[in-house]
């Protein structure tokens, strides 16, 4: 699992410049080469974001502050499901389930990230994959809630 350092290292390695400093109106940006991270979040949050504007940056082209735009919501939400597939993806919903994790928390807190991103990253696994998907032997269902069984 990527921490919030190795997404620091992994930024450096492509040019990038990232800084922690306070910032009023998102917890991160990027514009250019640079990246700002909310410094009041705590370590997980910042991964989150960290990842999330990384994503911006292999996904995204310009400034997409401007929400109204459909072009630009779709930018976002493509760095959004970069972040939810280096940070957790399938394979983490297994691992999670292996490591006896039963719910949001329990998932969040082993993934080591938000559980608001981790609710917003099962939204968007249930809206591409619909009631489930199955992924090296095991079967997860996004319906009526999340559940994973080992197939055998």
């Amino acid at each position: 699992m990527a921490t919030y350092e190795d997404l620091l290292i992994e930024a450096d390695r492509k040019g990038l410049v990232a800084k922690e400093k306070p910032l009023r109106a998102n917890n991160g940006r990027i514009k250019g080469d640079k990246i700002a991270i909310n410094s009041k979040l705590n370590e997980t949050e910042k991964k989150c974001v960290m990842a999330e504007e990384l994503g911006h940056y292999y996904t995204g082209a310009g400034d997409i502050l401007d929400q109204s735009s459909a072009s630009n919501r779709k930018q976002e939400l493509h760095g959004r499901i970069y972040a939810y597939n280096k940070l957790i993806g399938l394979m983490g919903i297994v691992r999670a389930h292996k490591n006896h994790c039963n719910n949001l928390s329990d998932t969040a807190e082993y993934l080591d990230v938000t559980e608001e991103f981790l609710a917003d990253a099962l939204n968007y696994y249930r809206a591409k994959y619909g009631k489930g998907v199955n992924i090296d032997n095991y079967m997860i269902y996004f319906e009526p809630y999340l559940g994973v069984l080992e197939m055998i």
